[in-house]
């Protein structure tokens, strides 16, 4: 059985028709797209053929190129072909709207523009509400494959065939949070800091506490000082008690305070 009807005009998008049959029995098996030229069989009603490729079917890729919409009616001078109610790609888009089948509009090219209801016949009408896809010489094969995805999620019966392998994403590595993990094979300046157990330095010229833990300089503890308050301080030289230092208004004893 036919799953998707490729529905194209024939001085317009015969050869996107064909890469698009292609392309799609490569992913969903051969036959599971109908293409008129490949699918329906010397001395065959190619009428019968026609209606009943178009009912059977799940999908109907309506191939729109930049002359689609004005192509001429070369039966009848001053007509597009699209007027004449006997236009097989008129009839076959109203068949498939008729039976219920997925209409997708697939524009060709860059210049190929999202159809206007006003101008179409009122029968094709429809078919400017339906979400169209694009499809492009330059990345026909990118194209081809974000089309065939966008079937997959919508249409069970293609999922249930489809070949193509569902990409696989990488797990994010998860972080560190081992706590006082040291880093032995950092090469000067600040090695790997856990949790809130300090600060590892290798090759420091000088003492540095980052966090609530001990101080850590050349793989020795340093006692230093405490500093607690608001502002900056620099101590050199030894010093056994602690700096207390506040910025801010000066506030006035109370009476009790004396």
């Amino acid at each position: 059985m036919h799953e998707i009807f490729i529905n194209y005009r024939t001085e317009g998008g015969k050869g996107f028709a064909s890469l698009c049959e292609r392309h799609l029995s490569e992913r969903f098996g051969e036959g599971s797209a109908f293409l008129a030229q490949k699918s329906i069989g010397p001395g065959n009603n190619f009428v019968d053929a026609l209606v009943h490729g178009v009912r059977r079917s799940r999908v109907l890729l309506a191939l729109v190129d930049e002359h689609w919409l004005d192509a001429p009616d070369h039966r009848r001078s001053g007509r597009r072909a699209l007027s004449d109610p006997k236009n097989w790609v008129r009839r076959e888009i109203e068949e498939a709207f008729a039976s219920g089948v997925l209409v997708v509009p697939l524009l060709l090219g860059r210049r190929a523009e999202q159809l206007d209801a006003h101008r179409l016949p009122k029968s094709l009408a429809p078919l400017a509400e339906c979400q169209y896809e694009r499809l492009s010489n330059r990345s026909a094969e990118a194209d081809l494959i974000r089309l065939g995805d966008r079937l997959v999620q919508q249409v069970p019966e293609l999922a249930a065939l489809d070949r193509r392998p569902a990409a696989k994403t990488q797990p994010s590595p998860e972080p560190d949070t081992q706590l006082g993990v040291r880093n032995d094979h950092q090469s000067g300046g600040i090695g790997q800091v856990g949790g809130s157990v300090g600060t590892f330095v290798n090759e420091s010229h000088g003492p540095l506490h980052s966090g609530n833990g001990d101080l850590v300089h050349g793989g020795d503890v340093v006692r230093g000082p405490k500093i607690v308050g608001d502002g900056t301080n620099h101590v050199t030289g030894g010093n056994r008690g602690g700096i207390h230092q506040r910025f801010g208004p000066r506030t006035g004893r109370k009476d009790d305070e004396r």
